[in-house]
C-alpha cells in the first residue's frame, strides 16, 4: 500500500463495524474510519497502517448523514478523547448503529443471520450516566482521558459521561504529582468520592451490595437492575431448582435467583467480588472462588453467565453444556465474543431462543447483551 500515516483519502462510508468505526474503501483498499456515520462522504486521514487495511479518522464531513449532530464535548473528535465513540450521532443512530453491529455479528461470526435484535434504551438522555471513571495523569501532573488505541493523555476540565456527582469533584482542577491515575466512584449510598481502598454501597434487585469500591459493577446506574430482570424474564426460575452463577462479581445475578426460591453457586475468580458477594449474600448462596475453566461445577437446572469481554471460550461452553441445564442465560458486554460462543453452544445442541440488547454505554460504541439458550430436542 503507498500510504503513509498522515495521507489523506476522499471516501464513500459504508456500513458500521464493531469496534466504533464504518467500513470505507479505496482503490481496493479497506478503511475502518472512526468520526463518520454510514452514507457520508468525508475526507479521511490515515491513523494506522496495517497488512490488508488501513486505520482512519474523518477529518471533513463533505456530505453528512442526517443522522449526525454536533458533538456537545469538546473533547470528542479525531485525535482528542478515545472514550466517546458516537458523540456524532443522534441517539437512535446511536442505537441504530448498535443495532447493526450486533445483528452482523451475530450472522458473520455466529452462523445466526436471521436474528431479530434492536438495542433498547436506558432511562437517560446519554449523559451523566457514568458512576465509575479512570483517569489517567500526563507529564505535566494533568489529569485526563486516554486517546483512542494510545497510552497518550488528553487533558480535561469536564467528562460530560461522567455521573454529576463525579463531575462536581475538584478531579479536573487539581494537579496529581504523585499519581499515574485518579479512580472516582459515584456509588448508589453516598457522595462521589476518589477510590482508596473503600467500601461502597450498590442496590439492585432489592437488596443493598456491601462491595470494594475496585470491585466490577455495571457503571451505568440502571444497567445491574435492567440485566437482572431481564435474566431473570428469560430463565423464569421455579423455587427449588438449582442455578450455577458464573463470572459471578459481586453477586448480582446470583442475589436475583435466590430471591426466586433457588439454590444458588456462584463461581467467580477475583477476591474482591468473592468478599462483595459473601458479606451481601450470606448464606443465601454458596460462593466459590475459582475461575470458570478450573472449578468443578455442579449440575444445575439453570445457568448464568456473564463472561469479561474476550468471551467464555468453547473449553468453557462445552464445559457449561454437559451440565444440561434446563436454560442457560449469557449476558455480553462484547457481541463479537458472544458470537463465537454462540456458535459453539449451536455446535453443542443448543438454540438461541430470545436475545435482547440494551445501550449501557451511551455515545460509545458498547452495548450489553443478553441471550437466552435452550437444548435442541
Amino acid at each position: 500500500m503507498d500510504f503513509v500515516v498522515g495521507d489523506r483519502v476522499r471516501v464513500e462510508v459504508g456500513k458500521p463495524a464493531h469496534g466504533g468505526h464504518c467500513v470505507a474503501r479505496h482503490e481496493g483498499i479497506v478503511l475502518f474510519v472512526r468520526h463518520a456515520l454510514p452514507g457520508e462522504a468525508v475526507v479521511a486521514e490515515i491513523t494506522e497502517l496495517h497488512k490488508g487495511y488501513l486505520r482512519a479518522d474523518a477529518i471533513e464531513i463533505l456530505t453528512a448523514s442526517p443522522d449526525r449532530v454536533a458533538a456537545p464535548c469538546p473533547y470528542s473528535g479525531p485525535n482528542l478523547c478515545g472514550g466517546c465513540d458516537l458523540q456524532h450521532a443522534s441517539a437512535p443512530a446511536q442505537r441504530a448503529w448498535k443495532t447493526a453491529v450486533v445483528r452482523e455479528q451475530l450472522a458473520r461470526l455466529g452462523g445466526l443471520p436471521d436474528v431479530e435484535v434492536t438495542v433498547e434504551a436506558l432511562p437517560d438522555d446519554g449523559f451523566g450516566w457514568r458512576t465509575r471513571v479512570r483517569y489517567h495523569i500526563d507529564a505535566l501532573n494533568r489529569p485526563g482521558l486516554l486517546k483512542h488505541r494510545s497510552n497518550e493523555v488528553v487533558p480535561i476540565d469536564r467528562c460530560l459521561i461522567a455521573h454529576p456527582g463525579i463531575q462536581e469533584l475538584d478531579v479536573l482542577q487539581r494537579r496529581w504529582p504523585d499519581a499515574d491515575v485518579v479512580d472516582v466512584v459515584a456509588p448508589a449510598e453516598g457522595k462521589a468520592q476518589i477510590v482508596a481502598g473503600q467500601r461502597i454501597s450498590e442496590f439492585a434487585v432489592g437488596r443493598r451490595f456491601d462491595l470494594a469500591a475496585t470491585a466490577f459493577w455495571q457503571v451505568h446506574p440502571a444497567a445491574a437492575d435492567t440485566l437482572a430482570e431481564c435474566v431473570l424474564q428469560f430463565l423464569a426460575p421455579k423455587s427449588g431448582e438449582t442455578a450455577l452463577d458464573l463470572y459471578g462479581g459481586a453477586g448480582l445475578f446470583a442475589a436475583a435467583l435466590a430471591a426466586q426460591g433457588c439454590q444458588v453457586t456462584m463461581v467467580e475468580a477475583a477476591g474482591e467480588g468473592v468478599k462483595a458477594a459473601r458479606r451481601s449474600l450470606g448464606d443465601a448462596v454458596q460462593v466459590v472462588e475459582s475461575s470458570v475453566e478450573r472449578a468443578k461445577l455442579p449440575s444445575a437446572d439453570l445457568v448464568v453467565l456473564d463472561p469479561p469481554r474476550t468471551g467464555a471460550g468453547a473449553r468453557v461452553v462445552r464445559k457449561i453444556s454437559a451440565l444440561a441445564p434446563r436454560a442457560i442465560a449469557y449476558v455480553a458486554c462484547d457481541p463479537a465474543a458472544l458470537a463465537r460462543d454462540l456458535k459453539t453452544f449451536g455446535e453443542e445442541g443448543w438454540e438461541l431462543t430470545n436475545i435482547r440488547a440494551f445501550d449501557c454505554f451511551p455515545q460509545t460504541h458498547h452495548v450489553e447483551c443478553v441471550a437466552l439458550l435452550v437444548k435442541i430436542v
